[in-house]
């Protein structure tokens, strides 16, 4: 066989693998967020895993192919699963992005392990593991549906802002926030809720607090009012969290019950220099998953939104 028509196998060879690595992508992304509606680990961790060790088993198989060609494969198959499930409007490019570390990495791993079947196991027992692999991640994201059903554990996210003013004049900007400026965190100008205003029925316990967000405006019933201390809110219902960004006006499954305010708490304490601390604390909980990951996304988004809400009252204080 001449050069030319080895090239021109290989090339054949490669385009069925990530054909057939991205439509396994697709079809398995559709199973787990529109039948399941599930996120976890089953789509973000095995699925880009079993990928590409299906690509590199597919372009390797019976073949002499170099391990440049094999990683590229993976990766052009990643590239165009992506770029699939924007255009098919299941999925915005934030998330997308958010998640990429994960998919890179476990693309990667999935790379090497199918470097390890080609060179360890014969053709037989290649085409065996293989199968077994693309059946275990359909039934690991049916197991973890019946583990979404379960209740979350909640977290916490606490952030400090000092204030050159007194608790009493701090207090009056807590329980109404004046028009907040425009953001100057990055996230909040690529789709994250960014906070607006927030508006109070009546003083007391047990008042309506309206908190607006460029998404819509959550409602809140004050648990606690210790005035000038603390002033504490459940969150009796919330918009979502962020606007994707898309060709499309999309509202994928993880924008409603995925990631959920619970209560929320401004805690004022007198300081020895005169200042105040102002402590802003958010009970939540995150059915995405690997939590390991997704929290860290998650925590870091409240603390911005806290850090919006926290530094405008500080300088709604600080004029007066």
């Amino acid at each position: 066989m001449s050069e030319d028509e080895l090239k021109s196998k290989l090339i054949k060879r490669q385009i069925l693998a990530i054909g057939l690595g991205c439509c396994f992508g697709w079809g398995l992304t559709y199973l787990d967020t529109e039948v399941f509606h599930d996120y976890a680990s089953g789509l973000f961790l095995l699925m880009p895993f079993v990928m590409a060790v299906s690509v590199t088993i597919i372009c390797g198989y019976k073949g002499n192919v170099s391990r440049i060609n094999l990683r590229n494969a993976c990766y052009w198959t990643l590239l165009i699963y992506c770029i699939g499930i924007v255009a098919y409007a299941w999925e915005g490019i934030i998330c997308i992005a958010m998640a990429s570390p994960l998919a890179i990495l476990f693309t990667w791993l999935g790379y090497k392990t199918g470097l390890f079947i080609l060179k360890k196991l014969k053709n037989i027992y290649q085409t065996t593991t293989l199968s077994f692999l693309i059946l275990l991640v359909p039934g690991t994201m049916g197991v973890q549906k019946n583990l979404f059903d379960q209740m979350p554990k909640i977290r916490s996210v606490v952030t400090s802002v000092e204030i050159n003013a007194s608790k009493e004049k701090i207090w009056q900007n807590l329980t109404a926030v004046s028009e907040i400026n425009e953001p100057t965190c990055f996230i909040f100008k690529i789709g994250i809720a960014k906070p607006l205003s927030a508006t109070l029925s009546k003083g007391g316990l047990g008042a309506t607090r309206y908190c607006n967000f460029t998404t819509g405006t959550a409602v809140e019933k004050i648990s606690i009012w210790n005035e000038p201390n603390i002033l504490r809110f459940d969150i009796l219902s919330q918009p979502e969290p962020m606007k994707e960004l898309s060709f499309y006006d999309i509202h994928p499954n993880h924008l409603r019950g995925y990631l959920v305010s619970k209560v929320g708490e401004f805690k004022l304490t007198s300081l020895s220099n005169g200042h105040t601390l102002l402590q802003g604390t958010s009970w939540y909980y995150n059915r995405i998953s690997p939590g390991i990951y997704w929290n860290l996304w998650s925590d870091y988004i409240i603390h911005k939104i806290h850090m919006q809400v926290m530094e405008h009252i500080k300088n709604e204080a600080e004029k007066r």
